[in-house]
């Protein structure tokens, strides 16, 4: 491809494309698990005691808030599978939706920080986990968000 100045410009899975694509492999391998998680308060029984009005452990919106994270868990999941599908096959909707995808990874981690901190008073707002996954979705935004809106061999690649 050539830009406006006559230029050639490389397309192709390239270049620093090829760190997007792996760690858009690797989404799904990492978010699975925390899907995955989810059974085992279902499976010992955790939920319907901290669900149960009345029991000892009954916590308040507990279980409106785990159906929240379990949703937005799975839709970052299923997302992570379509964003593999369009980036191999070279998508032009891959830039905008990997862009809509990374910026609402970072803003759920957030808003179910401030949530749990509600549901769970005595509980840090931000643990270690949690304070890891924003730094590293800040810093991959802050990387990948300006390169998916800028890079010529982006809009050179996803044109189909």
């Amino acid at each position: 491809m050539i830009d406006e100045k006559g230029n050639e410009v490389k397309s192709g899975l390239g270049g620093w494309l090829i760190l997007v694509g792996f760690g858009t492999v690797l989404s799904p391998i990492i978010i699975f698990p925390h899907l995955n998680s989810y059974l085992t308060i279902f499976n010992d029984g955790s939920y319907e005691i901290l669900t149960t009005p009345g029991s000892a452990a009954y916590t308040s919106f507990f279980g409106i808030f785990l159906w929240g994270e379990i949703l937005c868990n799975a839709v970052l999941f299923f997302a992570a599978l379509y964003l593999i599908l369009l980036f191999f096959s070279k998508k032009k909707l891959f830039p905008k939706l990997y862009i809509y995808v990374l910026v609402g990874s970072l803003i759920f981690v957030i808003i179910d920080a401030l949530i749990a901190k509600q549901i769970f008073p005595s509980k840090p707002l931000f643990d270690a986990e949690t304070t890891k996954t924003i730094i590293r979705t800040s810093l991959s935004s802050i990387i990948w968000v300006p390169y998916m809106l800028m890079s010529k061999r982006v809009k050179a690649t996803f044109t189909k």
